[in-house]
């Protein structure tokens, strides 16, 4: 039997209010996640704990018997481990889910910034796809969410229960190797088929690309020899002569200083970003809670990087 304690705490908060959306507001987690750890709790024990066909919902025989040892077992925990809280919960390190690109270029200059205004501010970041860090915040699995801000709407994310603050403009510029005489190789201005490192079908940055692209008769002359979903991969395959790509400007600063990449094309083929930092306005974790007010009083230059 795999059982979590989350689990165990959200059934005795259940049993309590007789509610899910008001159990799922006193858990700090959105109403569906809530219903998902419920039906995984009665997997876990296999029977089924919650009537769910009265209003308000009723626990089974199954499910009054599994009160006594979910809440003997909740009481037994929260007992042991208070003299561990405190403190240590304003200490402890916030769990930041980021796209790839952001965590590897964009991060650490950022919270580097950022620290200089709020002191040490311990983090844990990993690094994810996009759809796979709306789901993990979704889900309450994560403090923060760097993202890119998707003026299309197509993350879905309501910004009363997701609220955000821009933390970043930026640009996707078309790259290439030069030649000899520093000039691109593969140029939009010309009329000559280009080799295409694209993103993936999926990849946000895609999305955002094939929109400048959607109505210009550019987009056919770009022959596509290279997908991928990372804009790190498509910058190791432009550094290989191997094409042309859109890649985030704070990815390639380096490059274009030393003149290693140089634009394929004007500013009028850059692509406008924007990035922000996402949280859960229903997971109230003191950490976040803090670093959300400090972050309103800071200037904006900080939140910048």
């Amino acid at each position: 039997m795999n059982l979590e304690t989350k689990w165990l705490e959200d059934f005795v908060a259940l049993a309590s209010t007789r509610s899910f959306s008001a159990s799922a507001r006193q858990r700090h987690v959105t109403q569906p996640a809530f219903s998902r750890r419920i039906r995984s709790l009665e997997q876990a024990v296999g029977v089924t704990l919650v009537d769910r066909s009265t209003t308000p919902v009723d626990l089974t025989p199954e499910g009054q018997l599994f009160l006594v040892t979910a809440r003997n077992i909740v009481e037994q925990l929260n007992e042991s481990l208070g003299h561990l809280r405190g403190l240590a919960m304003a200490n402890e390190a916030l769990d930041i889910v980021a796209a790839h690109s952001l965590a590897l270029s964009f991060y650490p200059q950022w919270i580097s910034r950022l620290q200089q205004g709020l002191g040490e501010l311990p983090t844990r970041l990993v690094a994810m796809n996009v759809g796979d860090a709306i789901h993990v915040l979704r889900e309450g699995n994560c403090d923060l969410m760097l993202a890119y801000y998707d003026p299309y709407a197509s993350m879905q994310l309501d910004a009363e229960v997701f609220p955000s603050f821009s933390i970043g403009q930026v640009n996707m510029l078309p790259v290439c190797l030069p030649d000899e005489q520093g000039r691109p190789r593969f140029t939009l201005e010309g009329r000559e088929s280009i080799p295409y490192l694209a993103y993936t079908q999926g990849a946000f940055l895609g999305r955002s690309v094939r929109m400048l692209l959607k109505n210009d008769p550019v987009r056919m002359r770009l022959r596509t020899v290279y997908e991928t979903a990372m804009a790190e991969g498509l910058k190791g395959m432009v550094m290989q002569g191997m094409g042309m790509a859109w890649i985030p400007d704070f990815c390639i600063r380096q490059e274009l200083k030393d003149g290693r990449l140089v634009r394929a094309g004007a500013e009028k083929w850059d692509v406008p970003l924007e990035i922000r930092l996402y949280r859960c306005s229903l997971v109230h974790k003191p950490g976040v809670e803090k670093l959300w007010r400090q972050m309103m009083k800071l200037p904006r230059d900080f939140l910048q990087a």
